[in-house]
């Protein structure tokens, strides 16, 4: 069998890396602010990253054919998480949302497990046709999603929403699907979202476009990520030497990691990021295209979309294109479920690449 795709594997290294090593400086004066060793939480990333290697090397060989049929006990497990999480006391509320669960003293997020089992449910769904309104996969692959999607929002975790519906939407319509209807829910979508939106998250999108209206407020984060981008200019001041991240800048190694890297990378360093998403997508594209079965292509896309989009929302939301999400950075940002379900992805196509890996070399 044809090895797996070579180009894709060394971009995820190096995205993997760079997280560790980014996770280490800007959470550094929290660990020390706290009483612990400064290395914490690049410790926690670190280990976490070795999971994912196994992980990864393991769906590297697993034939992606047999995931089919466990798309349906995987969604459903999902399902049941995330219900534990709303409505029992495993559910751990951090800052008025209630999205992790901890058993044991081990704390995880279901709802990133959503992602992949969002991207298996539509690949089984669509891998023959794209009819929205056969009632067998009302039942066996939309149900799932519609229930994990209600199950996140009301935890309420928007951005994980956005990104479960901007994917979904990407497969349908690479499926072949009919934009008429698309354009109805998108439509509905947005009208359900007006309805339902939380006071801070209706706040978000009136402060994003003048957040000097509220600087000390609402509009804090975005004018001190904006600030790191300002000082970091076109080389960086230097690995370690920010100074947003010494408590101007919250959330500085997760949602806002990527302005830290630009603060001490500067404008080069962005570029070199933007480059590995970039490559990770053009050789996810290569390999759904090249896959020798609608499933595999579905899948393959899926993946890429998910992942390429989640890097260049968080890119965006610091340096404020678009308003605050809360999505953080795969690979980079900190959070060991993220992390470890991501590696998950990237093995699921690695695998698909080995099908088709001499024409891939060849695109």
């Amino acid at each position: 069998m044809s090895k797996p795709d070579t180009i894709l594997k060394t971009v995820v290294y190096f995205l993997v890396a760079i997280g560790i090593i980014m996770i280490f400086s800007s959470s550094s004066p929290k660990c020390i602010q706290e009483g612990v060793n400064p290395a914490s939480f690049a410790i926690k990333q670190f280990v976490a990253a070795i999971i994912g290697l196994f992980l990864m090397r393991f769906f590297t060989n697993f034939d992606y054919r047999r995931l089919f049929p466990l798309a349906i006990p995987f969604a459903w497990l999902v399902v049941f998480l995330l219900f534990l999480v709303k409505f029992t006391p495993l559910g751990v509320e951090v800052n008025n949302a209630k999205r992790w669960m901890s058993i044991a003293g081990f704390q995880f997020q279901p709802s990133e497990m959503a992602k992949l089992s969002t991207i298996m449910l539509l690949s089984c769904a669509f891998y023959n046709n794209t009819n929205l309104f056969d009632n067998e996969k009302i039942t066996k692959y939309f149900l799932p999603i519609v229930l994990m999607i209600l199950f996140i929002f009301a935890q309420p975790n928007l951005s994980m929403v956005m990104l479960l519906v901007i994917t979904s939407i990407a497969m349908y319509i690479c499926a072949g699907g009919s934009w008429r209807f698309l354009c109805f829910f998108i439509v509905m979508g947005i009208i359900a979202l007006k309805l339902k939106m939380k006071k801070y998250q209706l706040g978000r999108l009136q402060i994003w476009q003048n957040p000097e209206m509220d600087p000390l407020g609402a509009g804090y984060n975005i004018i001190q990520s904006l600030i790191a981008f300002a000082v970091g200019g076109f080389t960086g001041v230097g690995y370690g030497n920010s100074k947003q991240k010494l408590f101007w800048l919250p959330e500085c190694h997760t949602d806002f990691i990527f302005a830290v890297f630009a603060e001490e990378f500067g404008f080069i360093g962005c570029l070199f990021v933007i480059g590995l998403f970039a490559t990770f997508m053009h050789r996810g594209f290569i390999i759904s295209s090249n896959c020798n079965d609608m499933f595999g292509k579905l899948i393959a896309l899926g993946i890429t979309i998910s992942i390429g989009m989640q890097a260049y929302i968080n890119m965006a939301v610091s340096s404020a294109m678009i308003p605050a999400t809360g999505v953080p950075m795969p690979f980079i940002s900190y959070g060991n479920t993220s992390l470890i379900v991501s590696m998950c992805m990237v093995g699921i196509l690695l695998n698909i690449s080995k099908k088709r890996l001499r024409r891939i070399k060849n695109y």
